[in-house]
């Protein structure tokens, strides 16, 4: 019997990976997190598969459903949403399934920073612009940030910022930021990216607060800074300068 997390990626039914969609038809029992998993991809699990929504689950109770479907001799696919390896809570269903030798495999999913930057239409990596892509929170309820990796210490090197589960404090997050990429500084929201009800916000630093005023959005929203989201009359990669010598040309 092994757990299979599966990364549903963030949110549309059809970002599914083909791995993803292959273990979860191979699985009589599905866990998922039915608050942001969208319903549409339970149609790919086995007929009378055993399909648990989670949203409201503890740790413990999530566990006990891994035990119980490992005395039953069943496989289980776990889905999750975005990708498994950022703010998912994997690491620690591992550490139960490890406590009692369950074995498990981790297959990824589309990343919502990824998503976002499709709806906006932009690389996050522009030449002599911004070669560094910063994925990070600010501190809150659930738990605070470890020492030293504050949004100044990351505004600093001037990257582009994906920033997740902070659309609340946004205010807060450009006060921050104004001193480092300055007012113009190209800003988006990207609010249930890749679902049917998506909603894009672009502006500046100076003007992404007063929109998000407008058009209010609580939850499920990724907030992206950095000048590569509008950069313009940039240099061209060397990837495909007949000049630059690479071992694929001739």
């Amino acid at each position: 019997m092994t757990v299979h997390f599966i990364g549903a990626g963030p949110g549309a039914a059809d970002l599914l990976t083909l791995r993803g969609r292959d273990l979860l038809a191979a699985c009589p029992v599905c866990l998922y997190a039915g608050s942001i998993v969208p319903a549409e991809m339970l149609i790919h699990c086995p007929p009378g598969a055993k399909l648990v929504d989670t949203a409201s689950f503890t740790l413990d109770q999530i566990e006990a459903e891994y035990v119980a479907a490992t005395a039953a001799g069943h496989d289980v696919a776990r889905l999750h949403s975005g990708d498994l390896s950022i703010y998912s809570a994997v690491a620690e269903q591992i550490r139960r399934l490890e406590r009692h030798a369950i074995p498990y495999t981790l297959t990824p999913g589309v990343p919502a920073f990824a998503a976002a930057a499709a709806a906006l239409g932009r690389e996050l990596t522009v030449p002599e612009v911004a070669q560094s892509l910063v994925i990070t929170r600010i501190s809150g309820r659930a738990s605070a940030m470890p020492k030293g990796e504050t949004l100044t210490a990351f505004a600093a090197t001037g990257a582009t910022l994906a920033i997740h589960l902070a659309v609340h404090a946004l205010d807060r997050i450009v006060a921050e930021l104004l001193p480092f990429y300055g007012p113009d500084c190209p800003t988006a929201v990207v609010a249930r990216a890749t679902w049917p009800d998506q909603m894009i916000l672009r502006g500046t630093l100076s003007t992404i607060v007063a929109q998000l005023a407008e058009a209010p959005v609580a939850r499920t929203a990724l907030i992206m800074v950095g000048p590569a989201l509008s950069a313009a009359g940039f240099r061209d990669s060397a990837l495909y300068d007949p000049d630059y010598r690479r071992r694929f040309r001739p």
